[in-house]
This record gives structure tokens, sequence and C-alpha cells, in this order.
């Protein structure tokens, strides 16, 4: 653009053959030279900004340890997902679980193994669960997926994989071999609620069942749950509690 526009200057002003003019012709490369050099930096400077933008974005919604969605990625998604058109989406499942025996790892061989043990959980629940599955850490040893088009029977099933899945033996660093459990809440939409925490809130009560009847157990939400769950609610109790896994 630059060019094209100051590029006839030079030309009409050695045709002009007036001697003051010369001095634009001598001028003009000089100034295509440095306005290039400024558009380049320009350019750089707002890809770099583009990038950083990115990043910052990616980061505020995934879990820096594992790569998972963090809470908030996942309630962005889940709200996303409750906000689609009744008729332009089929039941959804939400499965929230957390570790059994998560912090005897932690205690007896340091957070850098628990710290596997996570990135090593967030790798099988890739390989085990559909591609369109949402899958987040909350925090500490607790994770929540969402998974779309199944009944509560395929919910169900779900959730036995990932019980099969995350049970397999740890090899970590320097020979330890750990072994952790895993306990499933299940909450079907819109079947145990129709807003984001009132599911989370229900996943989260079938979970504690599960964990009560003995561990390794899937459990769907009811509405025993679903009462316990909207207690919950309204006295304003906090997100689920990230010490069940020293249970």
């Amino acid at each position: 653009m630059i060019l094209l526009s100051l590029g006839p200057i030079v030309p009409g002003a050695a045709l002009a053959g007036e001697p003051l003019l010369f001095i634009v012709v001598m001028q003009v490369p000089l100034y295509l030279t440095a306005m290039t050099v400024a558009a380049f930096r320009l350019n750089k400077m707002l890809i770099a900004t583009m990038r950083a933008e990115r990043e910052n974005g990616h980061l505020a919604h995934h879990d820096t340890l594992t790569g998972l969605r963090n809470r908030a990625g996942f309630v962005a998604a889940l709200n996303t997902k409750l906000a689609a058109p009744a008729g332009n989406g089929r039941p959804f499942a939400l499965l929230f679980f957390d570790l059994d025996n998560f912090k005897p790892v932690n205690d007896t061989y340091g957070h850098a193994a628990g710290d596997q043990v996570l990135m090593l959980t967030a790798e099988r629940l890739r390989r085990a669960l559909p591609e369109t599955a949402v899958i987040a850490r909350l925090g500490g040893d607790e994770f929540v997926v969402l998974v779309s088009g199944v009944t509560a029977e395929q919910a169900l099933t779900a959730g036995q994989r990932i019980i099969q899945t995350v049970t397999m033996p740890y090899q970590l660093a320097g020979g330890i071999s750990a072994e952790v459990g895993v306990s499933v809440g299940i909450a079907v939409s819109p079947e145990h609620g129709t807003e984001a925490e009132q599911l989370l809130a229900s996943a989260d009560a079938a979970l504690y069942e599960a964990k009560s009847e003995g561990k390794a157990r899937c459990r769907m939400a009811s509405v025993a749950t679903n009462v316990a769950a909207l207690r919950r609610l309204t006295q304003h109790s906090p997100a689920p509690a990230t010490d069940r896994s020293a249970a």
C-alpha cells in the first residue's frame, strides 16, 4: 500500500526536471523502508498480543496440571449446553467422582507422586471417554464429566467404565506403584436439574451416597439425593468438599 501510494512520486519528480524535487526522489526510498519496518513491528506486536490473550483465555478455563477444563471452564460448557434449544439437544449426564485413597499416596510418596496420579488419571479419562465428552478437574482429586446424548442406563455404563479405568494400578517415577479407587455420582438433565449448580449438587449428593455404601460404586441421583442437593443449595453450602479423598 505504501509503495503504490508513494511509488509514482519518484518518476514524477525525476521527469519534472526541478532540482529540489530530486531530494524527494532520495527521501522516498528511505521513507518506504522506515514505514515497512514499522509495519512489520506493529504486526509482530499484534500477533504477540493475540497469542497472549488466547493463552490467558485458555488458562482461565483449564487446569494447569492436567490440561483438563477447570471449574470455570466446565460451568461455562455446561451453561452453553443448558442454553441450547430444548429440541436441539438430547439428554445429557453429569458424572461426578473423586479418587478413593488418594490422600495416602500424597502422604506416603509426596505431592509429586500425587500429581503424577492426577495427570495419569486425566490421560486415562481422555482415552476411555468419547471425544465429545467434556472432562474437568474441579480441584484436588475431584473430577466431573459431561456426556451428551445418553440415557440413564448408558450413563451408568460410562460410570462403570470410569471405575474400571481409574482403578488400574499406576506406575510412577522411581519404580513406585500406587493404587487408588473411584466412586461416581450421576445426575441426568432435565430429570435431576435444569441449572448448572443444581446438577452439580445432585451429582455430588449421589457421589456421597456411593461412597457411604462402600466406595468403588456408581450411583444415580434419586429423589433423596435431589432433596439433599436442594437443601445444600438453599443453605448456601460450599461446593463439593475436597477432603472426601481422605475417606
